[in-house]
């Protein structure tokens, strides 16, 4: 079986919650990596920063939709981190502030969709 057939069949067989938890992971990994190379290296501070905005987008838009079946206040909660994420990201960008408190950030979403106290990304 070749590594995208087996790929393909693992994620058939994830739930929403754990392929979300992978998603948060795999982003959270490309921050961490960004976090650490060379400033000067802008490509890949800015395509970790963008995965990262455009995830938390998406999980504002979804919040935003009236069909969604969360409650009220964690909608507005996901939403107005999604918002502070796009802010930090942008002082990141200019150099005003660091990678950590997305990192952090992620990191307790995923313990949250772990359902217990998640290692490390």
């Amino acid at each position: 079986m070749s590594l995208q057939a087996y790929k393909t069949a693992a994620t058939r067989a994830e739930s929403p919650r754990e392929a979300e938890y992978r998603l948060f992971g795999q982003v959270t990994r490309a921050l961490m990596h960004a976090a650490s190379v060379d400033p000067s290296d802008t490509a890949t501070r800015i395509d970790a920063l963008d995965w990262n905005r455009r995830l938390w987008s998406a999980l504002a838009t979804d919040c935003s939709n009236p069909d969604n079946a969360m409650a009220m206040p964690l909608r507005a909660q996901i939403i107005s981190l999604s918002l502070f994420i796009g802010r930090h990201s942008s002082a990141v960008m200019r150099g005003e502030e660091s990678f950590d408190d997305l990192i952090d950030i992620n990191r307790m979403i995923m313990q949250g969709l772990a359902g217990a106290p998640a290692q490390a990304a």
